[in-house]
């Protein structure tokens, strides 16, 4: 079977009695797959302790599409009976749960660990000790590469930062030595380092995927996480966007579509793919600096949004983009939502849900 056909293997088939565990069901990138997943007839059960705001609506959302076919269990992946009691009849586990900011980590670096790390743990152990082949899927971050380029390894082109080292033409590749900065790079590089090794180890089915910056509809964005969605939320709600740094870092971006189409082919076809670790973002064709995005909000709304500028913050990376040259080989996969067309789509979903008026304070809106 080509890796691009949308039919399962037969190693990834669920029994009538099976569910597929998305942990962080509820959040951005997980409503969106569970979306997918239960559109395509499986039985979905979200794992999340709805921490953040919008997540009920996420919710309320899905089971409005998908009734019985999706199940909630309001809990929490550092409580390890319960992580084990929603793997008992798990398929597959898609696990998105996170502490997902590295501002956040900076502040309650323990939490961070025991949430992103000793959760993940939590996860792996529950596959390992049901003694069944469960596909295990992991979304890590390109974080654990560190800050990736020094000073001087970049140099200013235009409206971004390019490094300079021409080695670095389509990106960042796996291959890039780990060099986390910051607890929140640290805590999911230890997690992404026990996926990887829960295959080499115990022989589980687990696939890493590195992710760069997402975006799409079902985002509430911050200034900490989810960038995109936030500068156009205070684009449409008059509110100012503070830049930390210069303003030309550069990141890749991904439309969430396209990276669900990614988790759904890697279950597919597991064995193509287990024990290994993919780049998953927009790559060189999908990438944009900060004042590139404030152009795009401008021809999307007329105007550009009040600037304040603040300086770097710890582990800001000048430059990142996600060589996904490998992911595209072993999956037929690629982006195909561009970037215009993407942040058109977000920009029409938001222009609904947020007004200046209704827009709730920095600290309630969800990640």
């Amino acid at each position: 079977m080509s890796p691009g056909k949308s039919r399962k293997s037969d190693a990834a088939k669920a029994s009538e009695e099976d569910h597929l565990l998305v942990t962080g069901g509820a959040g951005f990138l997980g409503v969106n797959l569970a979306d997918r997943l239960a559109g395509e007839g499986h039985r979905v059960l979200t794992l999340d302790n709805f921490s953040r705001l919008h997540v009920e609506e996420n919710w309320e959302w899905l089971r409005a599409r998908h009734g019985a076919r999706v199940e909630l269990v309001r809990g929490d992946i550092r409580d390890a009976p319960q992580v084990e009691a929603a793997v008992g009849k798990a398929a597959a586990v898609f696990h998105l749960a996170a502490q997902v900011a590295v501002t956040t980590s900076l502040q309650d670096p323990v939490e961070d660990f025991e949430i992103n790390a000793r959760g993940t743990l939590n996860l792996l152990e529950a596959v390992r000790k049901s003694g069944r082949p469960i596909p295990f899927l992991y979304a890590s971050t390109n974080k654990v590469y560190g800050r990736l380029t020094a000073d001087g390894e970049t140099a200013r082109r235009g409206e971004r930062h390019e490094p300079v080292d021409p080695s670095l033409e389509h990106g960042a590749d796996e291959s890039r030595p780990l060099d986390f900065h910051s607890p929140y790079g640290c805590s999911k590089g230890v997690a992404d380092q026990y996926v990887r090794d829960y295959a080499r180890v115990f022989g589980l089915p687990t696939v890493v995927f590195r992710m760069s910056c997402l975006y799409g509809p079902r985002q509430f964005g911050t200034e900490d996480q989810g960038w995109v969605a936030h500068f156009l939320i205070s684009a449409i709600t008059g509110r100012p966007i503070t830049i930390y740094g210069d303003g030309y870092q550069v990141r890749d971006v991904l439309y969430v579509e396209d990276a669900v189409d990614a988790y759904v082919r890697a279950w597919h076809n597991m064995a193509a793919v287990s024990g290994r670790i993919f780049n998953l973002g927009g790559g060189p064709d999908n990438s944009l600096s900060l004042r590139e995005l404030l152009g795009h909000i401008g021809q999307l709304r007329g105007d550009v949004p009040e600037i304040v500028h603040g300086d770097w913050r710890p582990g800001d990376q000048p430059w990142y983009i996600s060589d996904i040259r490998a992911l595209k080989h072993a999956l037929r996969w690629e982006p195909r939502v561009p970037v215009a067309e993407g942040l058109a789509r977000l920009h029409e979903w938001l222009e609904t849900r947020f007004t200046p008026a209704a827009l709730p304070t920095k600290r309630e809106v969800a990640l």
